[in-house]
């Protein structure tokens, strides 16, 4: 009888798997995606992980009990920087992109509760296409909580130095860093739909070394997540037909504008350029 024992248990562990396989939820909620060639980095359940480009199995790379947000890989995809709840505080840190022991490049002690809508301390916006600064959005020196000031802090450690403009939020620098591509309202945390009051945001093209400022063709929508690339510049907004955020793309030579994606259940939302492509969420 020993064979029909086997198979009896046999049998209950197949239907173990069975039960078990049918209880992993559907994967929703990866937030704050970034790619780098093959792979792309996300936020999930509070922590990093990677993921092929392609598919398959994620990988966990920080875990921590505090929140890990905003990965970004540096240019040449070696280090990927992030906003760390350690210690109570969010500040910005850097670890190899496969993993490893993070590094603490800002020590902010905290700067006070931020609402949700606000977002948080010390977000991790960019890399300086050099790889050698991390910019990040911080409200250490400003007059309330509604404004958010871009820093940049060295890979190699030391005091963040400001960049040169009054207030600022999602931004994105040309291929040969001399100017960048900006959000000066930050709001991206508000869940406003069809918003088109004065707290509607627009793209500044700022020229870090004359000062001089030119602006993307605005309507009275959103526009936000900039993303310099060549002679273009990617962005989001919900300035068209849907009237919710899809990718579109602005020529600087041209000065056209043409619509990208045309999603109309769902925003894409936070997307972030890579080498060759964009990666955005989507209906979680």
């Amino acid at each position: 009888m020993s064979w029909m024992r086997n198979a009896i248990i046999a049998l209950l562990l197949t239907l173990t798997t069975l039960s078990a396989a049918q209880a992993i939820p559907e994967g929703r909620l990866m937030r704050f995606p970034d790619v780098y060639k093959d792979k792309i980095a996300f936020s999930y359940g509070g922590d990093i992980w990677l993921v092929a480009k392609d598919g398959g199995v994620a990988r966990r790379v920080t875990s921590h009990p505090g929140q890990e947000l905003f990965a970004k890989f540096s240019p040449d995809g070696k280090w990927i920087a992030f906003t760390a709840q350690y210690d109570g505080n969010y500040n910005v840190y850097v670890m190899p992109s496969e993993g490893g022991e993070p590094k603490q490049l800002t020590f902010n002690p905290g700067g006070g509760h931020l609402n949700e809508r606000m977002g948080f301390h010390n977000q991790v916006i960019t890399w300086t296409p050099d790889g050698k600064h991390i910019v990040f959005l911080t409200r250490r020196d400003t007059f309330n909580d509604w404004f958010g000031r871009l820093y940049s802090v060295s890979v190699e450690g030391g005091l963040p130095e400001p960049l040169p403009l009054d207030k600022g939020g999602l931004t994105s620098y040309a291929p040969d860093g001399n100017r960048i591509a900006y959000n000066r309202i930050f709001r991206n945390f508000r869940t406003w739909k069809r918003y088109q009051g004065g707290m509607a945001q627009d793209i500044t093209i700022y020229d870090l070394k004359s000062h001089a400022i030119d602006v993307v063709p605005h309507e009275d929508w959103t526009d936000t997540f900039p993303m310099w690339r060549g002679d273009t510049i990617y962005f989001d907004s919900d300035r068209g037909p849907e009237h919710r955020l899809n990718l579109y793309s602005y020529n600087l030579n041209t000065r056209e504008i043409k619509q990208l994606t045309h999603f109309t259940e769902f925003d894409v939302n936070w997307p972030s350029l890579g080498a060759d492509e964009i990666v955005f969420e989507n209906g979680g």
